[in-house]
């Protein structure tokens, strides 16, 4: 069943969990996560990074059909669009939701361009996600002044009104990437975004954060979290641990596709999303009361 991102995060905001909107660039794992949603009987997010395939326009709709035919919600975005032009590609190749990506800029350009984006992008029914903070690479955000970088409520606040965005994703101390020493997540700063911003929050590098930092964090109000190195991880220990030597290679995608499905499934429990799927039905009553 495929649903609009605002759905999603809204009854994820509603009933307090997380989803995990999980990197799948292809096929194998398109297919591999929504099974394991199924299983799990789990709402899920598909995360395409313009990065991960030049064939987007094919890729979005096919999963838009693989969405259509799950038994389960599931929603998809186009991710991390850094300027005007990656934006306008997922909205064109059709992803229900997209998220621009100016939290590098100083505010006012930041709300700016993402206002912009909002504008088009909900002409034609497509979700936004935003980002203010700044969630950097590992290296970045693990220094000294990496405080510099955290959210401001108050700015979240006026970032939303400014803007008319769907969620926004805040820095609270997490970092895309492998982190070089321990995440020291700020659940202080999170209470207080939870409490003062009015759209479902996000979080950004998911991976390396710990379980238990994770599961917290979507108690108390992140509502999409995003992993992506993790899942590769966990596919390429399954290759290694494998021994793809000699004949063993034909079963290289077999092996990968195990090592993803094992560490989604277990993202479902860590986030408190499994078994908080929706029917067909309830979807049908929820899009007519908009």
């Amino acid at each position: 069943m495929l649903v609009s991102i605002n759905e999603m995060l809204g009854r994820a905001k509603a009933e307090g969990y997380g989803v995990p909107a999980v990197s799948a660039g292809n096929e194998v794992t398109l297919r591999a996560s929504i099974e394991e949603a199924e299983k799990a009987n789990s709402p899920l997010i598909v995360l395409v990074g313009y990065y991960m395939t030049d064939a987007v326009n094919y890729y979005a709709r096919l999963i838009e059909d693989f969405s259509k035919a799950a038994s389960v919600p599931v929603t998809a975005m186009w991710d991390h669009s850094s300027n005007f032009k990656q934006s306008v590609r997922g909205i064109r190749a059709g992803f229900p939701s997209i998220m621009v990506d100016r939290s590098s800029l100083p505010y006012e350009e930041n709300a700016a361009q993402v206002a912009e984006m909002v504008r088009f992008a909900h002409a034609v029914d497509i979700g936004v996600e935003a980002e203010i903070g700044h969630v950097g690479g590992a290296d970045e955000n693990m220094g000294e002044n990496s405080d510099s970088a955290l959210t401001v409520p108050e700015e979240a606040v006026r970032f939303v009104k400014d803007t008319d965005c769907d969620c926004l994703a805040v820095a609270i101390g997490t970092a895309h990437g492998v982190y070089k020493g321990e995440p020291k997540l700020r659940f202080d700063l999170l209470k207080e975004l939870a409490q003062k911003v009015p759209v479902p929050l996000v979080l950004h590098g998911g991976s390396g954060t710990g379980d238990e930092n994770i599961s917290k964090a979507c108690r108390m109000g992140i509502c999409k979290v995003n992993v992506a190195n993790e899942l590769m991880k966990a596919s390429y220990d399954a290759l290694i641990e494998s021994g793809m030597e000699g004949n063993k290679l034909y079963q290289f995608w077999p092996v990968l596709e195990k090592g993803y499905r094992k560490h989604v499934a277990h993202l479902f429990e860590v986030c408190g999303c499994a078994g908080k799927a929706w029917k067909a039905d309830q979807h049908l009553t929820a899009k007519l009361m908009k």
